[in-house]
């Protein structure tokens, strides 16, 4: 669990600590490759509390999601079509789901607690 709350903790303290800005030209690329490491990074979260976490498999996905939605946005542009809006509605669903299945799990562990 330590290693997404790290990368986590890192990413804020460096976006606050810099005043790095990006060129609008790349803003489309920058927002899907957020959306896709946010992606990865609760999908991480939710392995380790479903006891299910590889670390392996945790660093491979956050480089490949990543990698995978820059190129949807890079031949989205190069065709003239908003293909990235295909990469934000895939993120964006597998978000909401992780979402939710960390609160249900949070939510499990209380209770149990609770009832011991």
């Amino acid at each position: 669990m330590w290693l997404p709350v790290l990368f986590l903790l890192l990413g804020v303290g460096l976006g606050l600590l810099t005043d790095i800005t990006i060129p609008n030209q790349y803003s489309n690329y920058l927002s899907i490759a957020v959306l896709a490491a946010f992606d990865t990074l609760l999908g991480g979260i939710r392995a380790h509390l479903q006891q299910l976490f590889d670390a392996k498999v945790f660093v491979t996905g956050f480089f490949f999601n990543i990698l995978l939605a820059a190129m949807l946005a890079f031949i989205g542009i190069q065709l003239g079509i908003d293909l990235y809006l295909a990469a934000v509605f895939a993120f964006g669903v597998r978000l909401f789901q992780n979402v939710a299945i960390i609160r249900r799990k949070i939510i499990e562990k209380k209770l149990n607690y609770k009832e011991n």
